[in-house]
């Protein structure tokens, strides 16, 4: 009887420490951070319980199903919320909906401007270091721009890990990419969103700290996800993309 109580026991203390919020199931799915902390979780509907978000430019609605964003024109500027939170490693994780915007990103400063984002349009992929300076010499550098199909009213998700000189950002837990720079072992302020046109919705939103060594399996990881980024099919160019639809349009 004893022995049947203490199975019990170490059975209902397993299925404690799963539910327990610090509880690594619960973390986003990683590669190269090693989620700590749960700083953040904001489900960004109309009933969940509001994390402290800053709204810079745009209209922002909760509703049933995510945050809503769209760029209001009067603002000459995309929309921009962002979280105030000071931070060092970490992971993000995340999920839109383009319905019908332009662009929309996931953007993490500096103490001073900007640091890095994952920018995604209905077409594209974006994964960039960002112009921390604006009047230079400091510019943006791409560490991955690749042609990727985003369809309107369809949900996708978005993990990003910094840990020391590095970022990682995978999409719908199948594309990857990666790149260094020693601006992302300085601290980092304000994560949030921005959106180009009308309009995107946002849900589940976490924000874990993470240990400052990378996984052990990063080094290997790290060299599938460059081998991918090798290959990875480049935009298409504004111009040629708008010569194809004159020429489609011409043709029917």
């Amino acid at each position: 009887m004893r022995m049947h109580l203490s199975l019990r026991l170490l059975a209902l203390l397993a299925l404690l420490a799963c539910v327990s919020p610090l509880c690594a199931a619960d973390a986003p799915v990683t590669l190269l951070a090693q989620p700590d902390k749960e700083i953040l979780s904001d489900a960004l509907t109309k009933d969940a319980k509001a994390a402290d978000w800053k709204v810079a430019k745009g209209k922002w609605e909760r509703g049933a199903d995510g945050m809503r964003v769209e760029e209001l024109p009067a603002d000459k500027h995309g929309a921009v919320s962002r979280v105030a939170q000071k931070l060092q490693d970490l992971v993000i994780a995340f999920e839109f909906r383009l319905d019908g915007a332009k662009s929309i990103s996931l953007s993490v400063n500096a103490a001073k401007d900007h640091m890095a984002r994952v920018a995604i349009t209905p077409t594209t992929l974006r994964i960039q270091k960002d112009d921390n300076d604006h009047d230079g010499p400091d510019k943006a550098v791409v560490f991955l721009g690749a042609a990727q199909a985003f369809e309107t009213g369809t949900w996708h998700s978005v993990v990003l890990e910094m840990v020391g000189d590095t970022m990682v950002a995978t999409i719908d837990g199948k594309v990857s990419g990666f790149g260094s720079n020693p601006l992302f072992k300085t601290e980092k302020v304000s994560p949030g969103f921005t959106c180009a046109g009308q309009a995107a919705t946002f849900r589940n939103f976490t924000l874990w700290s993470a240990k400052p060594e990378p996984k052990a399996t990063w080094k290997e990881a790290g060299a599938k996800i460059a081998e991918a980024m090798a290959t990875a099919p480049k935009p298409v160019a504004p111009a040629a993309a708008a010569k194809g639809k004159a020429k489609a349009k011409a043709a029917k």
